[in-house]
């Protein structure tokens, strides 16, 4: 194991919520310059660095605390003997409840960071709502479906960070689109 790999397990270990937030926090920062610069093609002089933060700020204080209650809390809620039929059930739950959730306290909390009012934020999340739910059905079922079956709870929030560069440039780009 590498010294980062072991500094690492040992912060989480020792610190669990701590880490996963700082680490989803960093992972939304890395997720919207990859939206600014590969798929929006802004130059380092038009980096929208306020953005960058609003980003930074929900992934460390809004999402990163989130994902590391929500993933203990389903992997000690659902019972089920069969590993299998367990993986099912908390994916399922994970999607239905917390996926939809998420997305309307992402797209609430960045309104509110942006200085938008309240329509403007209700017409934020008719505009953008559907169309990335839809996204994230496409995209997070199976890989929660693997996460869930072969990584240990404290790690399922790094799987899902690291999984999540694309999908947080995805976020990143969606939410800018219509500012």
């Amino acid at each position: 194991m590498t010294s980062l790999a072991r500094w690492y397990h040992a912060t989480l270990t020792q610190n669990p919520t701590v880490t996963q937030a700082v680490s989803t926090g960093f992972l939304f920062a890395a997720g919207d310059c990859i939206a600014q610069h590969a798929v929006e093609k802004k130059t380092l002089e038009e980096h929208d660095w306020a953005r960058t933060g609003r980003l930074t700020a929900y992934g460390t204080f809004g999402l990163g605390p989130a994902i590391a209650v929500w993933y203990r809390w389903l992997n000690t809620t659902v019972k089920i003997k069969n590993p299998f039929a367990a993986t099912i059930t908390r994916m399922v739950i994970d999607q239905s409840v917390f996926a939809p959730l998420n997305m309307v306290c992402f797209f609430t909390a960045m309104g509110v960071m942006e200085g938008k009012s309240g329509d403007e934020i209700k017409k934020k999340m008719r505009e953008t709502f559907v169309p990335t739910l839809k996204a994230n059905y496409a995209l997070w079922p199976p890989i929660q479906l693997v996460n869930f079956y072969l990584t240990p709870v404290n790690y399922q929030s790094l799987v899902v960070n690291v999984t999540a560069l694309g999908w947080n440039s995805y976020l990143s780009f969606a939410n800018a689109k219509t500012a």
